[in-house]
């Protein structure tokens, strides 16, 4: 039988299926034992026998078969999407035991020393919250991918290993096995390549760079990041601001529908004005700081 995901067990009630995943709670209620099991996709409820699963801890992994049936009326839960039904269950089996954790997972985690919860990764990742950036982020790299194939462009990879170049920071340097005292260079950006593409007549590019910075870390200064990185010919700064512009205003709306873009189209804002008025050329131009649902977007020119 093939595991199927907790998210997908409300479309096979009445049907014997298989689950995995970790134990997030243990409740009991005498005869009957309640666990909800969690997975990459959700909590589902499992009814159990006690003398089945009585020695059963938080973050166990599990497999589980059993039939999925719905609720008794008054016993759902709306908060959750398998909140009609839960699985009934007849075999179950211990995949991976758990120690005591560190500290707890069920919250935003900010509470917790950031050395410790950089030492136990996998455990800080397992929270809502956390999966839900990794998530969204996959989903905003996938939306930009597909927006500027459809906008003709052509998505290359260039090399990581390569030649130092002026940039604006020190170079990351990966000493050559094959040419002892030489070295490459990690890029800060892909400049070089792109530029090369555009005189091999590739006229657009685009790719999710990696770029490498050997630099004082800062708020906003990571020793590594990824960067949406693009390169056009033939086109003006018009022509670059208005693909940017209906990029942002795309991605918006397809994923987070519920925030609102403040003004459209985007002002374009002068340098030394923004300067002179903001003393930064990052100006936050949100009415409302205070509402997360609201985002204000600029070009400074």
């Amino acid at each position: 039988m093939n595991r199927i995901l907790n998210i997908d067990t409300p479309k096979h009630i009445g049907e014997t299926v298989k689950v995995c995943g970790w134990v997030n709670a243990v409740r009991s209620h005498g005869k009957i034992l309640f666990i909800d099991l969690r997975d990459r996709s959700g909590v589902l409820q499992l009814v159990c026998n006690p003398e089945a699963a009585k020695e059963l801890r938080p973050e166990w992994v599990i497999c589980v078969e059993g039939e999925i049936k719905e609720r008794p009326k008054g016993m759902q839960n709306p908060k959750i999407e398998t909140g009609k039904i839960e699985l009934e269950a007849e075999n179950l089996e211990v995949l991976s035991k758990a120690k005591t954790l560190p500290f707890t997972i069920d919250g935003s985690g900010y509470e917790i020393n950031e050395e410790k919860r950089l030492k136990y990764r996998y455990l800080d990742l397992r929270r809502e919250r956390l999966k839900r950036n990794l998530i969204y982020r996959q989903k905003v790299i996938h939306f930009m991918r597909d927006f500027l194939i459809n906008e003709g462009f052509i998505e290359v990879e260039t090399p990581i290993l390569t030649k130092s170049t002026p940039e604006g920071a020190r170079d990351f340097l990966v000493p050559s096995r094959l040419q002892p005292g030489k070295f490459y260079a990690l890029p800060q950006s892909p400049q070089q390549y792109k530029q090369l593409l555009m005189v091999a007549g590739l006229e657009k590019y685009f790719q999710i760079a990696r770029c490498f910075r050997d630099e004082d870390p800062r708020a906003d200064r990571q020793a590594e990041h990824t960067q949406l990185d693009i390169e056009m010919s033939f086109v003006s700064q018009q022509d670059v601001l208005d693909l940017i512009e209906r990029l942002y205003i795309s991605l918006v709306k397809k994923l987070f529908p519920e925030k609102r873009i403040l003004k459209i189209p985007f002002p374009r804002l002068e340098y030394r004005n923004v300067m002179k008025k903001y003393q930064s050329d990052k100006p936050d131009l949100r009415q409302n700081k205070q509402n997360p649902e609201e985002l204000a977007f600029c070009f400074v020119v």
